[in-house]
């Protein structure tokens, strides 16, 4: 859930993960701690390639722009830069929280046999 919600370009993506991720019964403190991936820090080069995917998907020219700190840059972005933003945003959504949830998968399955085999060694010790 935490991988979906990073990267939308929403405020209070942890406690939209945290609503999704009590129904879903999915683990809620890995959903939260997830959507940090998007920061600060890595939201300019995560959100500038969502674009560049966007515009790639639907086909339309990359349009040259500068981003301003106003509501009116805001405005005038969504209707020009805002439809590839937005399906870029919903792929990159798509593909890395199912890629998330099939790696941590793996990763916990193979945490489990690990620990199984441990288990299965300390009982029977080889002699």
């Amino acid at each position: 859930m935490g991988l979906f919600f990073a990267f939308w370009p929403v405020p209070f993506q942890m406690w939209l993960a945290a609503a999704v991720a009590i129904p879903f019964r999915v683990n809620l403190p890995l959903s939260v701690a997830t959507v940090w991936i998007s920061n600060p820090f890595t939201m300019p080069p995560i959100f500038y390639s969502a674009y560049i995917v966007g515009t790639t998907i639907m086909g339309t020219p990359r349009k040259d722009f500068s981003f301003e700190l106003s509501w009116n840059w805001v405005l005038q972005s969504i209707e020009t830069i805002g439809p590839a933003f937005l399906v870029g945003c919903l792929i990159y959504s798509i593909f890395f929280s199912v890629a998330g949830y099939f790696g941590l998968n793996y990763l916990w399955r193979l945490s489990v046999a690990k620990a199984w085999k441990q288990r299965i060694q300390r009982r029977y010790p080889k002699v």
